[in-house]
């Protein structure tokens, strides 16, 4: 648990140019924190104690501003910068070295007891705002734009920007300063 933490810090420090230190990352970053917390209210879920980890997610959600439900799998290294109105849903599974900024949905489309949010690959970074829906894929290291609404499978290595859903790959783009915002 430690090395994830420290992990988790080392990740925040080299990915928000307003990380000053270590200590400073350690204690004032609510997407940290709100991963923490998951990783109890997860191990609870995985041991069957449903209400307690319920009530510890909620708590976490009251804390942070971030809702992650505890049956949700989270991989390693997984960074919220801001992280203010993320919603992360019961069957979404997110692998390692993830970005998302704030205000990101990872929702589902239907009351079906079935897998139904987004599995998010390795190396997927988020933009604020983003939406992606249902039982899809985001395939490893593509990007989702700030604001994009997402219901369909995302090629790995894809960009996808607007409700539309256009996807674009990064040489169709001439300044990727721009994707996230």
């Amino acid at each position: 648990m430690f090395k994830q933490i420290g992990e988790d810090i080392a990740t925040a420090m080299s990915r928000d140019p307003a990380a000053r230190n270590k200590l400073e990352v350690f204690l004032t970053y609510p997407g940290l924190h709100a991963i923490w917390r998951h990783r109890i209210s997860h191990w609870l879920w995985q041991r069957n104690f449903r209400l307690l980890a319920r009530m510890y997610s909620n708590r976490n959600r009251r804390r942070t501003g971030i809702e992650i439900h505890p049956g949700a799998q989270i991989g390693r290294r997984c960074f919220i910068d801001h992280g203010m109105g993320v919603v992360i849903g019961e069957t979404t599974v997110i692998g390692d070295d993830v970005m998302m900024y704030h205000g990101v949905t990872l929702g589902g489309k239907t009351l079906a007891k079935v897998k139904r949010h987004p599995t998010i690959s390795d190396g997927v970074v988020i933009g604020a705002g983003a939406t992606v829906l249902g039982d899809v894929t985001v395939g490893a290291n593509a990007f989702v734009g700030a604001n994009a609404i997402v219901t369909k499978d995302v090629a790995a290595g894809a960009v996808v920007m607007g409700a539309a859903e256009r996807h674009l790959t990064k040489q169709d783009l001439a300044d990727p300063e721009l994707w996230f915002i």
